[in-house]
């Protein structure tokens, strides 16, 4: 004790300044010591923590580790939880959009239901139904609908069968001329190409008018009732349409069909036949009445 306050008293002889209470005094042997600071004032009275500003633990936690938006957004619309919006489909549509769209859910189903049964009944073995009902079913299927086995069983077709025409003119001076023959398929193929959208005619006309025919005549092209004599007439008529300016000049018409195999692909080792088969339409006379113009004259003279 007696050396410190020695000492004490020689510092001050000295003319140094006395350090501060509480400053670290370290001497050359002297020990490092250090007076303890006052403990932080914790800010709740209670002691514990504040968790202000920091999620309740006690709840579930956001797997997206963000707060659930609600309330309103910066353009003043109102934002609902994902909870709100996870309803869609028809159910999201307000009443009236959901009762239209209903409406046509229902017909486009009775629709499809009709068109199966109708087909159905087509392709269907004669029964009760289709003989009471056939020509309603005929009028709905025909003819875009129209069902056959050509593609498929017994024998698909693998023919390329043409039709071709030439006509006997007349000239001024009383001269006759043939005309070559004129490829009217080949007319119909140009324009069903590239074509998205081909019309009934073009596909259909020449091969149902040739079926027509064939289908009743005999092999001498011998008609067969009335049905023969409306299939030549029909024959003569489109022949007439399909030669354009120069029917006005025609005094007979006569058609073949042009029947040629189709052709094995390179790749394949087939080998077959594309030499073509003729088969030759008699000459058929040609009246005002199958000439273009004179289908018009003919129903204005039948309307009189």
């Amino acid at each position: 004790m007696d050396a410190y306050v020695e000492k004490g008293a020689a510092d001050a002889d000295d003319g140094r300044p006395t350090p501060p209470a509480g400053t670290v005094h370290q001497g050359p042997s002297d020990p490092v010591t250090t007076e303890p600071s006052d403990p932080p004032e914790p800010s709740d009275p209670s002691g514990r923590p504040d968790l202000s500003g920091q999620a309740d633990p006690s709840g579930p936690p956001d797997p997206s580790g963000q707060p659930e938006p609600s309330g309103l957004s910066g353009d003043g619309s109102e934002v609902r939880p994902a909870a709100e919006r996870a309803g869609g489909g028809i159910m999201a549509l307000s009443m009236p959009y959901q009762v239209v769209l209903a409406v046509a859910l229902a017909v486009v189903g009775v629709f499809a239901c009709v068109h199966l049964a109708m087909v159905f009944l087509h392709v269907a073995p004669s029964n009760t139904l289709t003989k009471r009902h056939g020509q309603a079913v005929d009028d709905w299927v025909y003819p875009e609908f129209e069902q056959n086995w050509k593609l498929f069983a017994p024998n698909p077709l693998q023919q390329n069968v043409s039709v071709e025409v030439r006509a006997e003119l007349v000239a001024a001076d009383g001269s006759r001329r043939t005309t070559g023959w004129i490829d009217l398929t080949a007319q119909d193929a140009e324009a069903i190409r590239h074509n998205p959208m081909p019309s009934h005619a073009q596909q259909n006309e020449l091969r149902r008018a040739v079926d027509f025919y064939l289908n009743s005549h005999s092999e001498d092209h011998t008609p067969n009732g009335m049905r023969g004599r409306l299939s030549e007439e029909y024959m003569r008529r489109i022949a007439m349409l399909r030669l354009g300016d120069r029917s006005g000049d025609a005094e007979r018409v006569q058609l073949r069909t042009v029947t040629r195999a189709v052709a094995a692909p390179a790749w394949g080792t087939e080998k077959n036949d594309t030499t073509p088969s003729y088969r030759d339409f008699p000459w058929w006379p040609v009246t005002d009445a199958d000439r273009p113009a004179g289908v018009d004259r003919s129903r204005t003279e039948a309307g009189r």
